[in-house]
């Protein structure tokens, strides 16, 4: 009978139940049902193991639910990290891990005959060439190793670059390295280089820090050497309906990967690409997003790029709407009350978080904001923070107009009280 260990092969499963269970937090053990309780229960050790001090148990009718709660703005790391230090290895891997690095340490170049003479003379250990081989170009791929080829032979050398010799060549870099551990886009990566290097960050704390995207981040490095190699992506995405039912198996998409999109308002993370099938540009959101492999190159990938260029200036957020490549797009005019002596911090927030759209004074103490987009809906979201500032709106559809106003006469009967009460 096989063990518990803390050790994992299959990332994807654990992302799937650390979101569902200790990140959302609603789900108890008998929601349970992709295999055997025993399942559950090692599961739940293991995240345990990892989280420590950071798990919060709720006892209710349906039983107890477990979850991640911390305040991001009192911690100098983000405990999910752990995730991807918790990954299985095979005895070869840590021992032609060892044995190749203390071989190539003299920044010699061998052959990969001489790689494998050397692991059977030097330290005993016989391996294939085919097994070295693999090692070898894995850590090619990981900068590890520098292939040098010399007519029809293949030379593999160890690199030179090493983080302690950067430490000492760049001043103040330890200090970047502690900031940028914490920073949404790969911070795993800043966090694995000062374990590496016995450091921790003692310097930084992010008040509005998003923990829960970095379980992302194994999905970023594919889809951004797929934007880089203008190669299609194939990707299995699921909907909150499916997840709600425990539906782990998806939808499998083709795409054109054009640019990650992160909301500066929830740290949320978008992939935004084009469609074949469809025709049309789309943003998929990466917590949805199970797996995506590259594929073959996009030979117009060049005049997609250019389509999606023009269409992004009239996104107020990452709706494309239902238009097509280039598509007819929604003017908006949206006029607000803003007194510029005694609330200039009205004024400053327009122009901060207009985006695409253009603001103008159309008169005293009102400026309009202007544009052509092509999902109203998200600019209208934006508008109502701006409640009661609200003069006009002119142009997007009856509908959303009308919602509108039907929200602002709700929302009176709700709290504007009674003709006769003093107090409103």
């Amino acid at each position: 009978m096989a063990g518990f260990s803390e050790l994992i092969k299959n990332f994807d499963k654990t992302r799937d139940y650390v979101k569902d269970f200790f990140i959302y937090g609603c789900k108890v053990r008998s929601d349970f049902d992709r295999k055997s309780i025993r399942t559950y229960g090692d599961e739940k050790r293991r995240v345990e193991s990892w989280m420590g001090d950071c798990m919060r148990y709720c006892d209710s009718v349906r039983g107890r639910s477990v979850s991640i709660s911390v305040d991001s703005g009192h911690i100098p790391e983000n405990p999910l990290y752990n995730a991807y230090y918790s990954k299985s290895f095979t005895d070869n891997d840590i021992r032609l891990h060892f044995l190749i690095t203390d071989f190539l340490r003299d920044g010699q170049s061998r052959t990969l005959k001489e790689i494998v003479d050397a692991l059977n003379i030097n330290y005993g250990q016989l391996f294939d060439e085919q097994t070295v081989r693999n090692k070898l170009k894995e850590y090619i791929d990981e900068g590890i190793i520098i292939p040098d080829k010399q007519g029809k032979t293949l030379y593999y050398s160890l690199t030179s670059n090493n983080a302690d010799s950067f430490l000492q060549d760049f001043k103040g870099l330890d200090d970047a390295l502690k900031f940028f551990s914490e920073t949404q886009q790969f911070g795993i990566i800043g966090n694995s280089i000062l374990k590496m290097l016995g450091l921790k960050n003692d310097l930084f704390f992010i008040k509005h820090n998003y923990i829960i995207h970095t379980l992302e981040d194994i999905l970023l490095p594919e889809i951004l050497s797929a934007m880089d190699g203008k190669r299609y992506v194939s990707l299995r995405t699921f909907s909150e309906k499916r997840r709600r039912k425990n539906d782990d198996i998806g939808s499998e998409k083709q795409a054109v990967p054009m640019q990650v999109l992160v909301s500066v308002q929830t740290g949320r993370r978008y992939l935004a690409a084009y469609m074949p099938d469809l025709k049309r540009f789309s943003a998929f959101r990466l917590d949805y997003m199970k797996t995506v492999k590259k594929g073959g190159i996009c030979e117009n990938y060049d005049d997609l790029k250019a389509k999606f260029d023009h269409n992004i200036q009239h996104c107020f957020g990452v709706s494309f709407g239902m238009r097509r490549e280039i598509g007819a797009v929604t003017p908006m005019k949206i006029t607000f009350f803003v007194d510029e002596k005694n609330e200039p911090y009205i004024l400053d927030r327009l122009e901060r978080e207009k985006r695409c759209c253009t603001l103008e004074k159309s008169g005293e103490h009102l400026y309009t904001l202007t544009e052509d987009v092509f999902d109203p809906n998200e600019l209208m979201h934006w508008a109502k923070t701006f409640i009661g500032r609200i003069v006009r709106i002119e142009g997007g559809s009856d509908n959303i107009r009308q919602r509108f106003y039907g929200d602002i006469a709700r929302m009176n009967r709700m709290y504007g009280g009674d003709k006769d009460e003093h107090i409103q």
